[in-house]
């Protein structure tokens, strides 16, 4: 292998390099600390993506939209020159209707899995920064409660999450297009080993949100929780039932008008 570039680390991320080139870029990236985190965050986001969203892409594709049914009917449309121009006009109108109507057939992911999918990208950009992992400090807590609280429009505090070994860094507001006011918050911690947890905190995004789930996104675990005021996803590289443990300290304490944490 001549050189070793981002489509090499992405083909090596997709498992599509052979044998002899895997030991390449491993001996590459042992002296290259950016380059496996950046492996490393690939994995994790193509992980993510396959949990959340395979079972939609290995359902069959429907008889009515089948290739070779799509052809029949076009040939049939061919006898006449007159008629080609009104069967282009028919084929796109039932194209573009069979595709609104597959919007309602779809097993399109709840308001939980795609917080969740949110929640995890925003995770894996994140938690790899330095100095840039969080937009204000965990020494400046009451600005950054304050400014939150603001932004969300509820009470949000910042859960001391030490006794679980973990110290708090900080925290940004971030887009979230899912939810009512567009925004959240993700809050960061990180323990004595240098692993980071992340809080995903959005308003509500309604009554019919579910109120627990639990992902299992390869190298992270993810838990989801919500109630008629907050919804938040807890992200970690931790097994189910540490961070179930966590989730109790994290939701007694995040907004007080939350009722206590029950999975």
């Amino acid at each position: 292998m001549s050189e070793i570039t981002r489509d090499t680390l992405m083909a090596y991320a997709d498992g599509a390099l052979s044998p002899a080139e895997r030991a390449e870029v491993d001996a590459y990236m042992a002296d290259r600390p950016d380059a496996a985190g950046e492996v490393a965050l690939m994995q994790r986001q193509a992980n993510g993506i396959r949990t959340l969203y395979g079972p939609i892409s290995a359902e069959p594709v429907p008889p009515r939209l089948s290739v070779e049914k799509l052809l029949q009917t076009q040939q049939k449309r061919r006898g006449r020159a007159w008629m080609r121009l009104a069967a282009a006009v028919i084929f796109i109108g039932l194209g573009l209707g069979s595709g609104w109507l597959l919007r309602g057939q779809m097993d399109v992911p709840n308001i939980a899995d795609r917080l969740i999918a949110d929640a995890v990208s925003a995770h894996t950009v994140y938690v790899s920064e330095n100095r840039h992992a969080v937009e204000v400090g965990g020494a400046d807590s009451e600005h950054l409660s304050s400014w939150l609280s603001n932004r969300l429009q509820t009470s949000l505090a910042m859960p001391d999450l030490s006794a679980s070994g973990l110290t708090f860094l900080g925290g940004r507001l971030l887009p979230a297009p899912e939810v009512p006011g567009g925004r959240a918050a993700q809050l960061m911690y990180e323990d004595a080993s240098g692993a980071r947890l992340t809080l995903y905190v959005t308003p509500s995004p309604g009554p019919d949100t579910p109120t627990y789930e639990l992902a299992n996104l390869g190298l992270d675990t993810a838990l989801f929780w919500a109630d008629a005021v907050i919804s938040c996803t807890i992200t970690a590289p931790y097994p189910a039932d540490k961070l179930q443990e966590i989730a109790r300290t994290v939701f007694t304490q995040l907004n007080p008008a939350t009722p206590d944490y029950e999975t």
